[in-house]
């Protein structure tokens, strides 16, 4: 199968807009709009006219891809989610059996108040590359729970969850970010399982980071080299933290159930979670830091994006103020950056100006100019998230609010043929199962093209959310002279078939 006519075929199937009665939602569901002044509100009667036929096409569109789901994928899983998750993250893998391994996934429950908003750790089957029928993988109920996706244990989290990152140390340790200036981290395996109904107290964080003096909601990462914290938020700034000394085990062995907090004695006071302070606050921005990375190589270098459209880079070992600032790398808000984790001079970014663009660090200048090295338009809304491959150090994913998850090769801009001239340069593969706004995903980094993915469903069916895990068949991703001598192998069989009345 040639990439780009998968890539096609794939973008054919994708569901675009949505509509229809809406009932009423949650204060909050996913990234929060912002009001712009020269925003039109569409008139009821266009309302009226043009909403049900959106439906419709968004119906129609998914039909098309459910139908293509054999042919594009290896495997797939859906999984229907009855409050939506904004966030979500692999954890450990547990254990492997012949044909799937079994692992930790991080998501969390936003509700409507009616029960508590919580951390939720489940268990999930991952099978294994070319284990899966066909049959099996297009044949799902769109409102049903999937089998290879098992709640495990349930965390009462104060407030919603907007954000979950692990410790690339030791995964079984995570943050979260709400809607309040603090970071809150969980120990998963010494958290007590909980029964989520309404009136029950939350859950008690094994340890709170302070420092920001105004919300921060969005902007989350962890360090993978050290057990460093950061957080941006709506104070403008960017805050940086280490929690090395409440580890007592980073284990490297996903086995070890090494708490995260120094114990203090017996008989403590355990009604409070202990808390620590910033190792530094950076101060470049002048509007919400929506998204953090850490460098692969170094806990002292980081970067972050913001809605001032900036790009910064900062180097903690030179003071609190930014190495290089790109002031304007996109044409609207920034609302997610990403590190190359295999090349450590090349950054993602993602904007509400529905692009994803390409910057490398070495050309970058202390005085705001920065041109990006490439510009990647395949999105019709804007990108919430984007997220480099950890198995191949060119390809990458972006997901926006148009319900699609585009997976890019840069390698490929260069190389694409006036045949496929119809789809943007570099783009080689659209998941397009989810039929509202994703706004999240992650790579695996234990199984590296399989991908979890989430979306927030409240715009087309009113609430609720859909999860997803999927690998894209090796078809699309392996070399081509690779896969064109496998394909030959099965040339005499295929020819034999198609002769057959």
């Amino acid at each position: 199968m040639e990439s780009d006519e998968a890539a096609a075929a794939a973008a054919a199937a994708s569901p675009q807009g949505s509509g229809g009665t809406v009932t009423p939602a949650p204060k909050k569901r996913g990234r929060k709009p912002k009001i712009k002044e020269d925003s039109q509100t569409p008139s009821s009667s266009s309302q009226q006219s043009g909403g049900k036929k959106t439906k419709q096409s968004v119906d129609e569109k998914y039909t098309q891809w459910k139908g293509l789901v054999p042919i594009l994928y290896d495997w797939l899983a859906n999984h229907n989610l009855v409050w939506p998750s904004l966030s979500c993250r692999w954890g450990p893998q547990l254990d492997q059996a012949t044909y799937k391994n079994r692992q930790r996934l991080y998501l969390s429950e936003q509700t409507d108040g009616s029960v508590p908003n919580t951390l939720v750790i489940a268990n999930c089957e991952v099978v294994k590359p070319r284990v899966a029928a066909a049959e099996h993988i297009s044949q799902f109920n769109e409102e049903a729970r999937s089998p290879f996706v098992k709640k495990y244990k349930t965390i009462i989290h104060p407030g919603e969850v907007n954000r979950i990152r692990e410790l690339p140390q030791n995964s079984k340790i995570i943050a979260t970010h709400t809607d309040s200036p603090d970071v809150l981290i969980w120990d998963v395996e010494t958290q007590p399982n909980r029964h989520a109904v309404l009136g029950a107290a939350t859950s008690r964080p094994d340890l709170i980071l302070t420092g920001h003096q105004d919300n921060a909601e969005f902007a989350l990462a962890m360090c993978p080299t050290e057990p460093f914290v950061l957080s941006g938020g709506k104070d403008k700034s960017v805050v940086l933290w280490s929690i090395q000394d409440h580890i007592t085990t980073v284990g490297t062995d996903s086995k070890s159930s090494g708490s995260i907090i120094k114990q203090t004695g017996e008989g403590g006071d355990k009604t409070e979670s202990p808390s620590v302070g910033p190792r530094g606050v950076y101060h470049g921005h002048n509007d919400t830091v929506e998204d953090v990375a850490f460098s692969p190589t170094s806990a002292q270098e980081f970067c972050s994006v913001g809605d001032d459209s900036c790009l910064i880079l900062w180097d903690a070992r030179t003071g609190t103020s930014p190495v290089t600032k790109v002031e304007k790398a996109h044409d609207a808000d920034l609302h997610c950056v990403d590190w190359n984790p295999l090349d450590d001079n090349l950054i993602l970014t993602g904007s509400a100006d529905n692009t994803v663009r390409l910057y490398d660090r070495r050309n970058l200048t202390s005085n705001g100019v920065g041109t990006p090295i490439y510009k990647f338009e395949g999105h019709r809304a804007a990108v919430l998230c984007v997220q480099w491959c950890p198995d191949k150090s060119s390809v990458f994913g972006s997901s926006a609010e148009d319900g699609l998850l585009n997976i890019w090769d840069y390698d490929r801009v260069s190389k694409k043929s006036d045949r496929a001239a119809k789809s943007p340069a570099g783009l080689f593969f659209q998941h397009a199962g989810h039929r509202d706004k994703v706004v999240d995903f992650h790579w695996n980094a234990a199984d590296p093209w399989t991908i979890v993915s989430v979306s927030d469903d409240c715009e087309t069916t009113g609430g609720g959310g859909t999860l997803q895990i999927w690998r894209m068949s090796d078809l699309i991703y392996r070399p081509e002279e690779e896969v064109l001598a496998e394909l030959e192998t099965f040339k005499s069989h295929v020819m034999t078939c198609a002769s057959k009345p």
